[in-house]
């Protein structure tokens, strides 16, 4: 008997299941789940309704290179920093829910954090703060 294909909401990650980081930006700390490769990429913060104030996501890429995101199926507004591989904020962007406009980075880059809109800004984080802590 063959087994009838698992439902696409059966496939997506739910908050907890992505592994985590503690990073730091100064002295605000935040937990941030890690979408290291790509099916999690892909994934990152869609369908999601709330995510805790000092909680993002940490994209990891294998390579360096103009990595864009955009928001389609994105509940959340977010702020996105595109970090070097040192962890120096290359720049920062905000991104509507439910959108498909690229946000991309101004130089090539191996990471990016999503933060709740503003999160950044409210901190006076802007590009050439550093985010400590990322993993290798």
């Amino acid at each position: 008997m063959a087994l009838a294909p698992a439902s696409a909401a059966a496939q997506i990650k739910q908050p907890g299941e992505f592994p985590t980081v503690q990073l730091s930006a100064g002295m605000y700390l935040i937990k941030a789940e890690v979408a290291a490769n790509e099916k999690d990429r892909e994934q990152g913060l869609m369908y999601r309704k709330a995510m805790a104030d000092n909680a993002g996501m940490l994209f990891v890429f294998e390579q360096s290179a103009g990595h864009c995101f955009w928001m389609k199926n994105t509940d959340l507004p977010l702020s996105i920093a595109f970090l070097a591989d040192d962890g120096t904020i290359v720049n920062i962007e905000d991104m509507e829910p439910q959108t498909e406009d690229n946000h991309c980075p101004r130089a090539a880059v191996r990471y990016a954090l999503e933060m709740n809109k503003g999160w950044f800004a409210k901190k006076n984080i802007k590009a050439g703060s550093k985010i400590s802590n990322l993993p290798r």
